[in-house]
């Protein structure tokens, strides 16, 4: 997992947010797009949190899933867990962190094989 750049940080930091915009709302279920760069299959997987979900040979844990406000333009952030069976000769934890909707390369998913984008929390 990559640090933001500093410079970056500070900017995100700094910049004063309307109250509006810094509501999310805790939602239950997960769609997480999932390409095996492979075979180019393509899934839309349904995770609830808490409960893992396996794709190939990963397992993804929802570990918190947020939206905004139905009032609000749709975004989603979503904590994950995610495991790889083949690293390592066993589950070895292959990313941990947040992945958002709107920016999905603020914090990338990076595997050799798979690809990970979170679409909406419900």
């Amino acid at each position: 997992m990559k640090a933001l750049p500093p410079i970056l940080l500070v900017l995100l930091l700094a910049a004063p947010l309307p109250l509006a915009a810094q509501e999310w709302v805790p939602r239950r279920v997960g769609e997480i797009q999932a390409l095996d760069k492979v075979n180019a299959r393509v899934a839309t997987l349904r995770a609830t949190v808490g409960e893992p979900t396996r794709f190939g040979t990963l397992t993804i844990t929802l570990r918190a899933c947020h939206a905004r406000p139905p009032d609000e333009v749709p975004d989603a952030a979503a904590f994950l867990d995610v495991t790889d069976a083949q690293r390592g000769g066993g589950d070895q934890q292959v990313f941990r962190g947040w992945l958002f909707a709107d920016a999905p390369a603020v914090n990338m998913f990076e595997h050799p094989v798979y690809d990970l984008r979170i679409l909406s929390c419900r």
